[in-house]
């Protein structure tokens, strides 16, 4: 059938000249455009809702709603597939069943590991699942000029992405600092997405006044680092979406919904950014995050609004986000608007979900040539000494529930040599970001205060954005052995103590994911967190994993710690450990 058939048989269906494909009867649509809620009947032909109301259309099959709430498909406006641990076809097999149809995602991750191939691996997976994954050309490999990374994309390889229409825009742009200087390369970015028509997404924590202004004036549609009420009220006004983000380390949609008013909600999305699948599957995902809005007093059409057309037009997905006609038929059959329970889950016109189970079967894509992707050189447990002549050091102090952290000085215990020792009494221990890409044996040591362990170590090849190998422990012995362990399984995650393995997580895909399921990674990751919390001491309030994770990421503030040593992103620059 042509593209002109199609049309005319939408025409005839949306006329009442033919019958539609599927007809859900007795539904009360949630509006999001008047904000109301309609008593009536959805048409669909094609996968597309042709048309809505109470005219008594025919359908070739029928769905009974019994009176439940038929709302557009779920979209989260911003979220890393690869910081679920999962392959895409496994995170629709979670996510759908919870009334997501879209996301946007940004596969910074495995472009920092592997680089274009592991962007192409990213797409040819996309497609094995119900799920649409809508993706943006990550913007910052690396993500800035202080570590090392797998792979570097500049405008060239960007032009190439960009030729795939399912690559809406550029990832979320983390070099503020390159915008703001207009350095060349940051403009060659820009301009080509420009002149292409694409989107640019935003990452700009504690940006303020002129630097903002410079930053938003370059187009950038949102963000999703917001932690402040100020932060939020400077992004609306200078044009910008501001991303409620609610994930497995940071928790920012419920302090800062106070800032949502009846004037400014259209300029809100909702996200998760990163999402473990054991909170995926115990709380949800968006779905979680309107249970969340309405609890704290929103109006539960505009919490949906919020987490349809909202981030619909603010991506330019305009054939999706509202049950209307024109738009895809991603519906979602929801028992009530406070717990959000999904009923039943079509895309595209197709019933994809029903009472938690997701229907499709699972053909994973080749995911071979990602493997084999932890390459060290010169690495030994004498590497990881350090000299503190002062016995005082800068050290990165961890907030729990926040991906910032505290510039702090501290005087630590020192040995005859001036290398750190461990006081249980005072929850500093030593933190190692080995290189893993190129076998390039840089090393950057530092010391983390408030992770709370007291024994062993942990070892995780997944270490924002770079991906580098990043360790905690207690001693430069229990450190190595961690590393090595990690190394000898080619990526994942590993916690030891006196020379043993306690718990692991290969994850053999970039060292970043697996193809097995939601379930066998909740389960994995339940029983690493049970040998940090139990065996190692790990503090009860501090997310062991995913907090740890981001100790390497040097564009969130104040301190953080690459391969190449400690950050400091108030001077945008490196910091000796020892400090005066």
């Amino acid at each position: 059938m042509t593209e002109k058939e199609k049309l005319k048989r939408r025409i005839d269906v949306a006329a009442g000249r033919a019958k539609a494909d599927l007809l859900i009867r007795d539904c009360r649509i949630v509006d999001v455009f008047s904000g109301e809620v309609l008593r009536g009947e959805i048409a669909v032909a094609d996968g597309v809702i042709v048309g809505i109301g109470t005219d008594g259309y025919d359908g070739e099959n029928v769905i009974d709603a019994e009176g439940r709430f038929a709302a557009p498909g779920f979209i989260d406006a911003h979220i890393h597939i690869e910081s679920t641990f999962v392959s895409p076809e496994q995170l629709g097999r979670m996510l759908v069943p919870h009334g997501t149809a879209t996301i946007i995602a940004d596969p910074h991750e495995i472009a920092n590991v592997c680089g274009l191939d592991g962007i192409r691996y990213m797409m040819e997976a996309a497609k094995r699942t119900k799920l649409n994954i809508v993706y943006t050309v990550p913007s910052c490999v690396p993500a800035t000029p202080f570590e090392d990374a797998g792979a570097c994309l500049d405008a060239a390889d960007m032009r190439k992405l960009f030729s795939d229409e399912r690559m809406i825009g550029l990832g979320e742009f983390m070099n503020v600092p390159g915008v703001v200087h207009a350095e060349e390369a940051v403009l060659d970015k820009l301009l080509l997405a420009r002149r292409t028509g694409k989107l640019v997404d935003g990452h700009s924590p504690m940006v303020t006044g002129k630097w903002l202004n410079a930053y938003a004036g370059v187009g950038v549609v949102g963000d999703h680092e917001c932690t402040t009420a100020k932060e939020v009220w400077e992004r609306i006004s200078r044009g910008m979406y501001v991303m409620l983000r609610d994930g497995s380390a940071c928790h920012n949609l419920r302090p800062l919904l106070a800032t949502v008013t009846e004037a400014n909600s259209r300029r809100f999305l909702l996200c998760s950014d990163d999402r473990q699948p054991k909170t995926i599957l115990r709380e949800g995902h968006i779905d979680n995050h309107l249970r969340i809005c309405v609890k704290e007093g929103l109006n539960p059409v505009t919490a949906i609004r919020m987490a349809t057309l909202n981030p619909a037009e603010a991506f330019h997905l305009f054939d999706r986000g509202a049950i209307a006609p024109g738009r895809r038929a991603d519906i979602v059959l929801l028992d009530d608007l406070e717990g959000f329970h999904v009923h039943r889950m079509l895309i595209g016109g197709e019933l994809v979900a029903e009472e938690g189970l997701y229907l499709p079967e699972i053909s994973p894509a080749d995911a071979s040539a990602m493997h084999g992707s932890v390459n060290v050189k010169d690495f030994s447990v004498q590497r990881l000494k350090v000299r503190l002549a002062s016995g005082r050091a800068h050290v990165i102090g961890m907030r729990k529930g926040s991906l910032l952290t505290d510039k702090l000085v501290v005087p630590v215990k020192t040995d005859a040599e001036g290398d750190f020792v461990f006081d249980p009494a005072q929850d500093i221990c030593k933190l190692a970001v080995v290189e893993r890409h190129h076998g390039t044996g840089q090393i950057g040591v530092g010391l983390l205060g408030g992770y709370g362990i007291k024994r062993g170590a942990i070892a995780i090849s997944v270490a924002h954005d770079s991906h580098n190998i990043i360790a905690a422990g207690v001693s430069n012995e229990e450190i190595a052995f961690a590393v090595e362990s990690l190394i000898a399984m080619e990526g994942g995650m590993v916690v030891v103590r006196s020379g043993e393995v306690l718990a692991s997580m290969p994850l053999p895909i970039a060292g970043l994911m697996t193809s097995e399921s939601g379930e066998w990674v909740e389960a994995r990751l339940a029983e690493l967190h049970e040998k940090v919390r139990r065996e190692l001491g790990v503090s009860e309030g501090v997310e062991p994993v995913m907090a740890l994770t981001f100790m390497a990421l040097p564009v969130i503030p104040a301190l953080k710690l690459t391969d190449r040593g400690l950050f400091d992103f108030e001077s945008f620059g490196f910091l000796p450990l020892e400090a005066p």
